[in-house]
């Protein structure tokens, strides 16, 4: 997952506090992934970091400002990653199937602890968080993106349609690569993606002829 860079500091005092509040929020990011929101403590996350608790609670007060924090983190990490896809990728294919390979690139991770924004949005809906939604704009960020694809493909009719399939059906895959830990799963069904996407294609050009 990128990391968000630090903004200009005035002094090195707002400097350092600023980075001390970052590595926190990075720290929580990690730990809520590996372990759940529920089970992730304030002690873990200044156990992490390696701060103390005087430390720890002059940046926050509660777990869920430290919540708010990650999620807003995972949005501008996430929005940073789909504007080097749109910069990276020579057509809107290839965007897409950037979308599609990050099966494979954060394969191991995804095996071990399933997808970082589907099992944070599971947990929060099962809490009845009140960030739930916050959490789930994540999800919106995805949604918008393919969507502006797929609409650039030529699919203006069905585009959403066409987007919420793919993100629904990568979720099912990796929450099963979760459940079966089976790497060839994996490789299996994203080749599977990109023949789907071959074909919306096809369908495209035939519309068109």
């Amino acid at each position: 997952m990128a990391r968000t860079p630090l903004s200009p500091a005035t002094d090195n005092n707002t400097m350092a506090e600023k980075s001390t509040r970052d590595h926190i929020v990075e720290a929580a990011d990690r730990l809520f992934y590996e372990n759940g929101y529920a089970y992730t403590s304030f002690a873990d996350i200044a156990d992490a970091v390696q701060i103390s608790r005087g430390n720890f609670y002059y940046h926050f007060k509660t777990k869920d400002e430290i919540l708010d924090a990650v999620i807003a983190l995972r949005l501008a990490n996430t929005q940073a990653m789909l504007d080097q896809w749109e910069r990276a990728g020579a057509n809107p294919t290839a965007r897409i199937r950037s979308f599609i390979n990050m099966l494979v690139a954060n394969q191991a991770l995804i095996m071990q602890f399933g997808c970082p924004v589907g099992t944070l949005c599971t947990e929060l809906a099962k809490l009845n968080h009140g960030s739930k939604e916050q959490a789930t704009l994540l999800f919106a960020l995805f949604r918008g993106w393919l969507r502006k694809q797929f609409e650039a493909l030529g699919h203006t009719a069905d585009a959403d349609a066409l987007a919420t399939h793919l993100l629904a059906r990568s979720q099912g895959v990796a929450t099963l690569a979760n459940a079966f830990g089976d790497e060839s799963f994996v490789r299996q069904e994203v080749q599977q993606m990109h023949a789907w996407l071959d074909r919306c294609q096809v369908r495209k050009g035939r519309r068109r002829a």
